[in-house]
């Protein structure tokens, strides 16, 4: 996404649009958001807009890093205590490994 020839106005629109969407379990959106307006809120000339830009990254790198420690967690919780669930660790998983390692 080029953002050079958007005014600040449809920046500042985009980055709450994408941030706003990240709360209906898109937590990707909130990396996007980060990675295409990081440049926008931090390194470019002061603007109006430029603050609210700032904290709206900010929020997204917070709520994807706690997402990516949330989906850690449970992944690893889930490899560790899968056989010791039973049946209702089969009733969750989509592949359903054999034995036990």
């Amino acid at each position: 996404m080029d953002l050079s020839r958007a005014p600040n106005e449809r920046k500042l629109y985009l980055c709450k649009w994408y941030f706003k969407a990240g709360f209906a379990l898109l937590p990707f959106l909130w990396s996007i958001n980060t990675v295409w307006f990081f440049n926008e809120a931090f390194r470019k000339p002061a603007y109006e807009e430029q603050k609210e830009i700032k904290k709206y990254v900010i929020f997204s790198l917070v709520g994807t890093l706690i997402w990516v420690v949330a989906i850690i967690s449970w992944v690893v919780t889930f490899q560790l205590k899968r056989t010791d669930w039973g049946e209702f660790a089969d009733n969750i998983s989509f592949i359903i490994p054999l034995g036990q390692a």
